[in-house]
């Protein structure tokens, strides 16, 4: 391993290191010219740099907004009907658009994918998928009726009690650990929010 860099301790190199992405930037967005990855003077981390005009750019996580929209002791899921995972059941959700806020995204992807109506509750889960670049955030989600109209990108929308999930057709491991935090709050009768790691 390289040694630290300097304001930047071992265990905090270690940890840029492990979240390292692959380089996804190829030409400046400025003047188009390709650009080099190095680390910027005053800077911790290898950036996009722009071999003409000396623009940095930087990547940050991209944010998935979400909802765990409930109907008395069922959770509305979609079957997806596009990839990654095409098939396979997640809650709605998707990325956030620029000028909304987190709470807004969740609710505008819930009507999208699901076409339900609900009435928005508080943040439920925060949880970092750093090898993907993400950070997923699921709200939790009162479900004013039943009526549900899918959008295109859903092969169907239903609801499910806790033994009729299909755990093993989850589409991935953010949706899982969601719907087992709030199984387990919801018998111990008080929500929290939860925020980890997934590898």
């Amino acid at each position: 391993m390289r040694p630290a860099r300097r304001g930047v301790t071992k265990s905090a190199a270690a940890t840029l290191a492990a979240m390292h992405l692959p380089r996804r930037i190829k030409h400046c967005r400025v003047c188009g010219t390709e650009v080099s990855y190095r680390v910027p003077a005053e800077d911790n981390r290898e950036r996009a740099v722009c071999t003409a005009c000396s623009e940095i750019h930087y990547e940050n996580p991209i944010n998935v907004v979400g909802t765990v929209p409930a109907w008395g002791e069922q959770v509305l899921l979609c079957r997806r009907n596009i990839e990654p995972r095409f098939g396979f059941w997640t809650l709605p959700a998707g990325f956030l658009e620029m000028g909304e806020s987190t709470a807004a995204g969740a609710e505008r992807e819930t009507v999208e994918e699901a076409g339900a109506r609900i009435e928005l509750q508080d943040l439920f889960t925060v949880l970092n998928v750093v090898r993907a670049g993400q950070l997923h955030l699921y709200y939790r989600a009162r479900l004013l009726d039943t009526t549900l109209d899918p959008g295109p990108e859903t092969i169907e929308a239903r609801l499910f009690r806790e033994d009729e999930i299909p755990w093993d057709e989850l589409a991935f491991r953010t949706v899982r650990l969601t719907l087992e935090h709030y199984f387990a709050d919801r018998r111990r009768g008080a929500f929290v929010v939860h925020a980890g790691d997934v590898a």
